[in-house]
């Protein structure tokens, strides 16, 4: 049953101007509306249920397959760069739950589909679909503060240290995400952090209980290799990496780039699910994630002007973990 109509066209934050991000944002909003037409927003604005729906099934496609290759080929040269692929098909459902957030699945509000689709796409990356939802829409709203934006103030590491930093991309990620998570949750009302509370021990159980019947059914070596091994090991890599592309190399004089910029090609586009286009996000949450590339190429003259440039993951790698560049700066 639909409700009312769709949000409108907004630049960040979503859901109104409350917050550290709308008091600093300057004249961002009118330069980009002056970057972007009215009408090509309109048009990057529309949303597709069958669209969104249609990804949503290739990304639980290619789930399925990842895991049939795992159980099925004992061979490790085949084994095991498809668990490697699975860690960031894990990471996809990550990006489909945040389409949930910004409401921009569907053309009209659903409430209780977009809440039992959040759900599901809760499950793989064993979070809290409530947890992520309150997380990411404050940190939209306190982009820029270094103590208010839950991701930058509970998430980030705070000392730079190479060592810190490799810790992210190993399963020690499922501690520290855990503990940057009970920090934020600190501050939300009681029923939320009940909510909170029983979605991760649900989708948290979920994944035990495969790990125990792979584990009683074929054996310990299936259950490392089909289920333990893309999500504790090759799922912290994809989420660190993809994560770097965010708000680690910024510019902190210019609201307009207080994300990094990377333009990435087809291929991340592919295994990101676009959500390498993380800026662009910023700039207009409502546009849906299979929109973001025709959003990137129209922003190209205004980064071009304000000499914002776009950068690699190999770049970004180096800089972080190489040259032991700091979290949130300019690099």
């Amino acid at each position: 049953m639909t409700t009312s109509a769709a949000p409108p066209i907004a630049i960040s934050p979503q859901g109104g101007d409350e917050g550290y991000f709308h008091a600093h944002r300057g004249d961002l909003a009118h330069r980009l509306r002056a970057a972007v037409s009215r009408e090509d927003l309109k048009r990057l604005h529309q949303r597709s249920g069958a669209r969104h729906l249609a990804v949503a099934a290739r990304q639980f496609g290619l789930y399925a397959t990842c895991w049939w290759a795992l159980l099925t080929f004992d061979d490790w040269w085949i084994w095991l760069p498809v668990a490697a692929f699975q860690g960031a098909v894990i990471l996809s459902f990550i990006i489909l739950l945040h389409d949930v957030v910004h409401e921009t699945v569907f053309a009209r509000r659903r409430p209780g589909v977009q809440r039992a689709l959040g759900l599901l796409y809760a499950v793989p990356c064993a979070i809290s679909a409530s947890q992520f939802t309150r997380w990411h829409l404050d940190h939209h709203k306190e982009l820029g503060s270094a103590d208010r934006d839950p991701k930058r103030a509970n998430l980030s590491p705070k000392v730079n240290s190479r060592f810190v930093k490799l810790l992210y991309m190993t399963p020690a990620l499922i501690v520290i995400y855990g503990r940057a998570a009970n920090t934020a949750m600190r501050e939300y009302p009681a029923t939320l952090a009940r909510t909170i509370m029983i979605e991760r021990f649900v989708t948290i159980l979920a994944h035990l209980a495969v790990v125990a019947w792979l584990w009683t059914s074929l054996g310990a070596e299936i259950a490392i290799r089909a289920h333990l091994l893309p999500a504790l090991v090759f799922f912290p890599i994809a989420f660190t990496i993809n994560r770097l592309g965010q708000h680690y190399w910024i510019d902190a004089s210019d609201p307009a780039k207080w994300g990094t910029r990377v333009d990435g090609d087809p291929l991340i586009g592919f295994v990101f699910l676009n959500s390498h286009l993380h800026l662009e996000h910023h700039y207009f949450p409502g546009v849906p994630l299979y929109r973001l590339p025709q959003l990137n190429r129209l922003l190209h003259p205004f980064w071009d002007t304000i000499n914002h440039p776009s950068r690699t993951y190999r770049e970004l790698l180096f800089q972080w973990f190489v040259r032991n560049k700091e979290a949130h700066t300019d690099w």
